[in-house]
């Protein structure tokens, strides 16, 4: 009796931890939410340091890793015949010879499990890898690299399953920044911002890479991920692109509704920056843009939404804005208040349904007002994880009442120099799995331990 009591227990506690230790499957993790609701995690940073399990090298990329079960997954891009890049980052016409990769490395040591790579001129501004982060389905694996070249592998072995050249196929022309908004998968289908006349938004069977439906037209696709909401008392897929926010049927494809919304900088530079991706709450749609601010949607049934607020700064510098002018990350809304990272650096709390600012704070990204300064927030329990541009691993409490930092720690060195002269970054989202983080630079990555 003694022995069958200890199995029932050991399978119990198996079962248990097996259930906790969540994968990150995709950008902003397993519900694509960017919420890690793994347990058994420190509540602060240990006296001697958080313990690293292991580096590997890679190249460069803006792409974060994936992971799932026991292989982490990560694209990066390496220079082809010693290729330079151009001296200003925002050429975007200066040829750039190079090779992406996507490797698969074992979560156990960082070594290499499989490996695949292709070459890829780029002709991006900054040309420094790819952007978009790997998506684990099934047993399979789905990669976007930088000029549209569109995978899906064997997990298991790496083997091509399907492909796609989208700039080839649909686009005709390159994101000014690349092929950057993260795929979502939906059911049997895997939905990608493209670009070209009617291939804004295009869905593939996730199996065969056959097409499914297309839809939308710009002048260009922007970089915001797709996402599924349920709004209006209605499930729908939002796509953001630089001239208007959407709501579409996603197995179909139809359009729902369109609100113009511009995202681009008017004068002389123009820039489709839509990037950060739509956050629902309460029948509402939260929109943050860097040079236009921020904005909430409402929908109760009409046929299209109607706007609660729009931020009214009139510039990108912090005394310009009131809002939230978010340039990369995507922002997080919990209890009635909106946490993200606004133009130069500050991350700001404000009020969701008003738009009123709450507070701000350097502290998390640069110490100082710092064009385009980063940090990425993923929510754990009551608390939050900030990986920031320096290549800093920060724990803290965000409420209505402040910012509270509990510890910090920096765990990689930035390498990225597209930020300009004497400036350094790291502007690539981590995953959260298995109870450790995974990072990356344009050298390495590595695997550290945050069990409890």
């Amino acid at each position: 009796m003694r022995r069958v009591w200890i199995a029932a227990l050991v399978t119990v506690v198996s079962a248990f931890g097996s259930a906790q230790a969540d994968d990150w499957p995709q950008w902003l993790g397993p519900q694509r939410d960017g919420i890690w609701r793994e347990s058994g995690i420190v509540k602060q940073f240990p006296k001697d340091g958080l313990k690293v399990r292991w580096k590997a090298p890679v190249g460069e990329g803006y792409a974060g890793p994936a992971t799932a079960g026991d292989k982490v997954i990560v694209t990066d891009r390496v220079s082809e015949n010693d290729a330079k890049k151009p001296g200003n980052p925002f050429d975007a016409k200066t040829k750039v010879d190079g090779i992406e990769r996507v490797l698969c490395l074992s979560d156990a040591d960082g070594k290499a499990i499989w490996k695949h790579e292709y070459p890829a001129a780029y002709q991006v501004s900054y040309p420094a890898g790819p952007r978009t982060t790997p998506i684990v389905n099934e047993g399979k694996v789905y990669t976007l690299g930088a000029m549209g070249h569109l995978f899906c592998f064997n997990l298991e072995d790496g083997k091509i399953l399907w492909s796609k050249n989208l700039l080839e196929e649909y686009a005709k022309n390159v994101p000014y920044w690349g092929f950057a908004g993260h795929p979502l998968i939906d059911g049997d289908n895997l939905i990608c911002l493209v670009g070209g006349k009617g291939s804004v938004a295009v869905a593939f069977n996730k199996d065969t890479g056959k097409e499914v439906w297309k839809a939308l037209s710009a002048n260009e696709p922007g970089y915001s991920p797709p996402t599924i909401c349920t709004l209006g008392g209605k499930r729908q897929l939002v796509i953001w692109h630089p001239e208007a926010i959407n709501g579409l049927d996603p197995k179909t494809g139809d359009v729902y509704w369109s609100m113009k919304y511009p995202a681009s900088r008017t004068g002389k530079v123009k820039a489709g920056l839509t990037v950060a991706m739509p956050r629902c709450f309460d029948d509402k749609l939260f929109l943050t843009t860097f040079y236009e601010g921020a904005t909430v949607l409402k929908f109760d049934g009409e046929a299209k939404p109607s706007v609660v607020w729009k931020g009214n700064g009139k510039g990108e510098k912090p005394e310009d804005t009131d809002s939230l002018n978010s340039i990369m990350p995507t922002p997080y809304v919990k209890d009635g208040h909106v946490y993200g990272i606004s133009s130069y650096g500050e991350l700001r709390c404000l009020e969701a349904d008003t738009g009123k600012r709450v507070w701000s704070t350097l502290e998390a990204t640069t110490g100082k007002e710092t064009r385009w300064g980063n940090a990425f927030l993923t929510q754990h329990e009551d608390r939050f994880f900030l990986f920031n541009e320096r290549g800093e691993l920060i724990l803290a409490k965000l409420t209505p009442k402040g910012y509270e930092e509990i510890s910090r720690q920096k765990i990689l060195e930035p390498t990225n120099t597209m930020a300009g002269p004497g400036r350094k970054v790291i502007w690539s989202h981590p995953a959260y799995a298995h109870c450790n983080i995974y990072a990356r630079n344009d050298k390495e990555i590595v695997s550290i331990s945050l069990a409890e």
